[in-house]
């Protein structure tokens, strides 16, 4: 008997999901979600429009599950928020992380997608902001309340606080890039950038 290696039914059942997801997501970046279609996803993904349809209801179904996968990759950024670290420094590392993060090469597609149907489906857009923007704002937030306490800094909203600092390091970076006006920025357009926000957050907040 010639011995084979098919995959077991969960496992194989979660490749063909993957598989589609990948094909999908190609599509909805070139295309958007307009121009989508099944049918050109099903092209894509290498599947028949029967097998899509199988694992999938229509291409909102497809679309959430995309969005979903994005948050997952953004909450894998795991950033040193140990409160006994001085905020010069923690500040300094999770701003450039951020920035890394927020402009990586191919993260821009999804982010420019999800803005574009924000409108249509508000609750996937809440569900990303939350996910990813609102939560990294909270971790933050929650750093700064330490530091606040331990009398390093002086704050009276940390939550304002953190959105302030997020904005400013995203100064001259974010919007070109998520406009497709400039690359991916550099490590030293990342560096420049974060220190001269740095710089102005305690010049505000240090005690």
């Amino acid at each position: 008997m010639v011995a084979t290696h098919a995959l077991p039914v969960g496992e194989e059942d979660s490749a063909k999901r993957r598989q589609i997801l990948d094909g999908a997501r190609k599509v909805f970046m070139t295309l958007g979600f307009d121009g989508a279609s099944m049918g050109e996803i099903a092209r894509a993904a290498g599947v028949s429009k029967g097998t899509l349809y199988v694992y999938f209801t229509d291409k909102n179904a497809l679309f959430e599950s995309i969005v979903e996968q994005e948050k997952l990759e953004q909450g894998k950024a795991v950033f040193n928020f140990d409160t006994a670290r001085d905020a010069e420094a923690t500040l300094a590392e999770f701003g450039r992380g951020y920035i890394q993060l927020l402009c990586r090469p191919g993260g821009g597609s999804a982010i420019r997608t999800v803005m574009a149907i924000a409108e249509r489906m508000p609750d996937v857009g809440k569900r990303f902001y939350e996910a990813v923007l609102a939560h990294s704002i909270r971790q933050l937030a929650a750093y700064l309340d330490a530091r606040v306490k331990a009398g390093e800094l002086k704050i009276d909203t940390t939550e304002l606080a953190a959105a302030q600092f997020m904005m400013s390091c995203q100064a001259t970076l974010f919007q070109p890039f998520i406009f497709q006006a400039k690359p991916t920025p550099s490590p030293e357009e990342i560096d420049r950038v974060v220190d001269s926000a740095l710089r102005m957050f305690l010049a505000a907040y240090r005690a």
